[in-house]
């Protein structure tokens, strides 16, 4: 009796979000896209040459050479700066922003001081050909910029030549999306295509110690597009930030192995590129307004670095029924609490009103310790009474009215007291916890609820 053959089990997966269905269907659970669901085929198991070959062994921590964590600082501060000192020679950047944002700006800077430096540096681009990408160079006029090495390819097996046969220390892959693996059929950008190609060069940049920096597109939300699994498998992730009609742009690390996290260094779009902005207060409160109702300046403290920014409200009548809440470069959410807070525990009849609320400047501003000062600009614009000019606030604010304690309230009072602020209003709790030196030169308000600082402010 002939014996049945056993039948191929055959696995789909959307190409969206990489979820995994057990038949095709024309519209994935998941995420709900309409045909992105195919079948999905196993990358070969083929072994890299130059693998170990599983003969590594465990060694206690005090034999580790600290060495393999040789960083390579680019001379641009602000970058250095949210990398935590440079790129990591063996460590994956990851960086996302929306297109025209300066991404690609930015690394052809960092690579033309790495090879100012005496660095041997690589441009793998498969979104611009060569000679766009020589003008660029050419328009920054960076020295160094034009010694950097080009390769015009959307094909895997090229870049990993290219990686292996020229050794550079630092290499640039713009964009991840675009290239392929020719022995996959999935297009280019599809899930499957993003984790083979994202393995294989990460694989290849830790054994041969080369700092690789991918460049990913982002999705309408602005988060970096193609599976998660992408930003695990990288050791840090930066996110380029800024609104496209202001000069300024934020680079942010979401996640470093390396260095501290939420770190940021800040930069001005000019005719020949991105110029460090070492002093980001002073600039964001540049043009700010005098005597002008809505308008509050308020300290954040992103990882080790405090600054000011201003934080604007309006309030108006509801004209077309409904009220509307627009906010910008502040999380609309913690504005829709606040007004609720406002409404029930100070007293203020607001919910019935269209209410505008931003961060000038292009800054993204969402913090816990903003409750306050973006509360008391709304009440400000309410009542058209400004605030002091020279006081800032800062304190989180709870459901029940009540003020919370922020970290590094003395990083933020250092910053207030250098850009000649003299009354700072905080939450009791971290008022207590100052010691003398960081009280000096400064009038400080302590506040418990929300109400009792609307009342000690108009």
């Amino acid at each position: 009796m002939a014996t049945k053959k056993k039948k191929k089990k055959v696995a789909y997966e959307c190409s969206a979000c990489g979820a995994a269905h057990a038949r095709w269907v024309g519209r994935c659970g998941t995420c709900g896209e309409w045909n992105s669901v195919d079948e999905a085929k196993a990358a070969p198991t083929q072994a890299s040459k130059e693998r170990s070959g599983g003969t590594s062994k465990a060694r206690p921590l005090r034999e580790v050479d600290l060495e393999d964590a040789e960083r390579l600082p680019t001379g641009i501060g602000e970058l250095d700066r949210a990398l935590g000192g440079g790129p990591v020679r063996g460590g994956v950047i990851l960086l996302g922003g929306d297109p025209g944002i300066g991404k690609s700006t930015l690394l052809m800077q960092a690579l033309a001081a790495l090879s100012q430096a005496g660095n041997e540096v690589l441009y793998v681009t498969g979104e611009e050909s060569a000679s766009q990408v020589a003008l660029r160079a050419r328009r920054l006029d960076a020295p160094g910029a034009l010694d950097v090495h080009i390769l015009a390819t959307t094909e895997l097996q090229d870049a990993e030549n290219a990686l292996i046969d020229g050794s550079p220390t630092v290499a640039v892959i713009d964009s991840i999306q675009t290239l392929r693996d020719s022995e996959l059929s999935n297009a280019p950008g599809s899930v499957t295509q993003l984790r083979s190609v994202a393995s294989r060069l990460i694989d290849l940049a830790k054994r041969r110690r080369i700092a690789l920096f991918l460049i990913g597109h982002v999705t309408k939300d602005g988060t970096i597009a193609g599976p998660k699994v992408l930003e695990h498998l990288v050791d840090t992730v930066l996110a380029f930030e800024g609104d496209p009609t202001h000069a300024f742009r934020i680079v942010r690390a979401n996640k470093n192995r390396f260095g501290p996290a939420q770190e940021i260094g800040i930069f001005e779009m000019a005719g020949v590129g991105l110029r460090e902005v070492p002093d980001p207060s002073a600039l964001f409160l540049a043009e700010r307004p005098d005597a002008t109702s809505g308008s509050v300046v308020a300290p954040i403290a992103e990882a080790t670095r405090p600054m000011l920014v201003e934080l604007q409200a309006l309030v108006a009548p509801a004209a077309y029924g409904a009220p509307r809440r627009v906010v910008t470069g502040v999380d609309g959410n913690r504005l829709a609490i606040l007004l609720a807070v406002l409404e029930r525990r100070a007293r203020m009849r607001i919910l019935d009103r269209d209410v505008f609320a931003s961060a000038t400047g292009g800054v993204r501003a969402t913090e816990r310790a903003l409750d306050l000062p973006l509360a008391l600009a709304v009440v400000s614009s309410l009542k058209d009474v400004p605030m002091d000019p020279e006081t800032v606030a800062f304190g989180e604010v709870g459901l029940a009215g009540e003020v919370r304690a922020v970290p590094r309230p003395g990083a933020r009072i250092a910053e207030a007291r250098k850009l000649g602020f003299r009354r700072i209003v905080l939450p009791k709790a971290n008022a207590n916890t100052l010691n003398p030196d960081e009280k000096e030169g400064v009038e400080l308000i302590p506040v418990q609820a929300l109400a009792g600082a609307i009342a000690k402010m108009f």
